[in-house]
């Protein structure tokens, strides 16, 4: 069969002849090497795009630096702005519990709409895109909560409360929307990138966080309040915002121009026979890529299964045409089925997402609880003492080396994305998964048994190597079992009970331990600290944890070759 073009018609099979092959016929470009970008050749089963260049992925990582950088930023204000606007500590917890429970509850929705959205903008950045909006509009309220309230409320008394409602507003809309965006920027790397290509893409997301991270931290590090640039914006935090803003617009758009998606079951029945669109017969539906019904009427006789344009491709790219009614393709949308889904996923899917909840339950235990480590076990300062006093400006200086010891583990984590490269081939995506594990467990054990600044300082490197692992390792095992799915639905053995599942799915899925993690680690840490008396339990609750990890890895995480 060939593609249909102005030169050659579409060929198909005499009837009962078995498609053995698809040959693929050039056409002009214009301009030449950004014809169609994300077309594929058409290889029956898995498709398999073209190779993208090492411009056009870091143009796509970019957006993992845009976020990384406004997560640093989070982390850095989030404390003082809330204490500032006089939240009460007792609501403290609730802020970081609301995300974390609203994205568990609806990630999976998104991963699954975005599977199936038929934009003709692509699947994937029209919710990156929304998403992108989301995450501003949150961090605008967030550091600029007072400054709105002060210019709109009168009242004292009604200007604090607003001013509450409006910052935990601000925080909770940013951390949803920065959670639920990893799902679909991994998915759309994995749509439009070639199987060589998502490894080469994913170390450049890892590379990206890693340095998006350390110039957050830098950037709130800095003393802004006292120089030109705050005089002129009116506070520090007004500048931190122009900053984060301004870079997160940027990068956002540079990674939505990065490469162009092809719309998902476009309706060509205009259309059918341009030169310069890739089409596959298929059922009256409009499936995935496929033509209208009455063009494969005029075709009697061939029975030509429809193409999934994804280089992970859905699950329904072969079925034929007579066993995919529309309603099943509905059906999908639903939460019903999302959560089926998700139970019924193969075991090794199963297993990924609980190892993936247990190491971000680890790094999130020892991440958020790190700066006040510093501050009352490495300088043994006093948080609650008088903000005059030497024991409050000892803790405040803790908190600031804490700071840096955070930049350290940013920059560790995109070095460590370079390492994992050479490493791959050696011990293989289990191997690294282990080693991420068992370096975190073993250096905040370490943390936390030997509490000086030096050690401390030194061992943060290992959270970065934590942190690119979990970046990378996880979306990379996706990807090989996808590929794994593909060859065995070409050769007719793939699993009918999984013809759902769709990469948005399954990013999902992995992103939904992380909201799963904020909510164990918001609800059951605080309480922890409290009964031991000290928060040094924080550093050994994370090795704990990660070791535990690292004997489910190397237990129930499937080896692949």
């Amino acid at each position: 069969m060939t593609l249909l073009t102005e030169e050659a018609p579409c060929k198909f099979p005499e009837p009962g002849s078995p498609i053995s092959n698809m040959t693929y016929y050039s056409q002009v470009r214009e301009p030449k090497e950004e014809y169609v970008d994300s077309m594929e050749p058409p290889v029956f089963g898995a498709v398999e795009p073209p190779r993208r260049s090492r411009g056009r992925l870091i143009m796509h990582a970019t957006v993992m630096f845009g976020r990384e950088f406004c997560y640093a930023v989070e982390a850095a204000f989030v404390t003082p702005v809330l204490l500032s606007v006089g939240l009460p500590k007792s609501l403290y917890s609730l802020v970081w519990l609301i995300s974390p429970i609203l994205g568990f509850l609806l990630q999976p929705v998104i991963g699954s709409a975005s599977d199936h959205c038929r934009s003709s903008w692509g699947r994937r950045r029209p919710y990156i895109l929304s998403l992108g909006i989301m995450m501003l509009v949150g961090l605008t309220l967030f550091l600029n909560g007072d400054a709105i309230t002060t210019a709109i409320v009168q009242n004292r008394t009604l200007k604090t409360t607003w001013a509450i409602v409006v910052v935990m507003a601000g925080v909770v809309l940013f951390d949803f929307a920065a959670d639920f965006i990893d799902g679909p920027v991994k998915a759309y790397l994995f749509d439009v990138c070639s199987y060589q290509d998502k490894e080469r893409g994913l170390h450049y997301h890892a590379l990206l966080t890693g340095l998006g991270g350390a110039c957050g931290y830098l950037v709130g590090a800095m003393d802004w309040g006292h120089s030109s640039l705050g005089t002129l914006l009116g506070s520090e935090y007004q500048v931190i915002y122009f900053f984060s803003a301004l870079t997160w617009g940027i990068f956002l758009t540079i990674h939505l121009c990065s490469i162009p998606e092809m719309a998902l079951g476009r309706d060509n029945s205009s259309d059918s026979l341009a030169p310069s669109r890739l089409l596959q017969v298929g059922n009256h539906s409009n499936g995935y890529g496929a033509l209208p019904k009455e063009t494969s009427e005029l075709l009697p006789g061939s029975e030509i299964r429809p193409r999934s344009f994804s280089a992970l491709s859905e699950a329904n790219a072969v079925t034929s045409s007579a066993k995919q009614p529309n309603k099943e393709v509905q059906k999908r949308m639903t939460l019903k089925y999302l959560l089926l889904a998700m139970i019924n996923m193969p075991s090794h899917y199963r297993c990924l997402c609980i190892s993936h909840l247990l190491g971000w339950t680890a790094f999130l235990c020892n991440m958020l609880f790190f700066t006040d480590f510093m501050g009352q076990i490495v300088y043994k300062g006093n948080p609650y003492a008088a903000h005059n006093s030497t024991a409050y400006a000892t803790y405040e200086r803790g908190v600031e080396v804490g700071c840096w010891g955070l930049c350290i583990n940013a920059v560790s984590s995109a070095l460590y994305s370079y390492v994992q490269r050479l490493l791959l081939p050696y011990i293989g995506l289990k191997g690294l998964y282990f080693v991420g594990y068992f370096f975190f467990g073993l250096g905040t054990s370490l943390i936390g048994l030997f509490p000086n600044i030096i050690a401390t300082l030194t061992l943060c490197s290992v959270f970065g190597v934590m942190s690119s692992t979990l970046y990378t390792i996880p979306f990379n095992l996706i990807s090989e079992y996808h590929k794994e799915e593909e060859e065995q639905r070409m050769l007719g053995l793939g699993d009918a009970a999984q013809r759902g599942r769709g990469t948005g799915v399954d990013c999902a899925a992995l992103t939904c331990m992380v909201q799963l993690a904020q909510i164990i680690v918001g609800a059951g840490l605080g309480a922890l600290v409290n009964l031991a008396g000290s928060v040094i339990v924080v550093v050994l609750s994370a090795s704990t944890v990660s070791l535990i990890g690292c004997v489910f890895i190397a237990l129930f995480i499937r080896h692949v070759e």
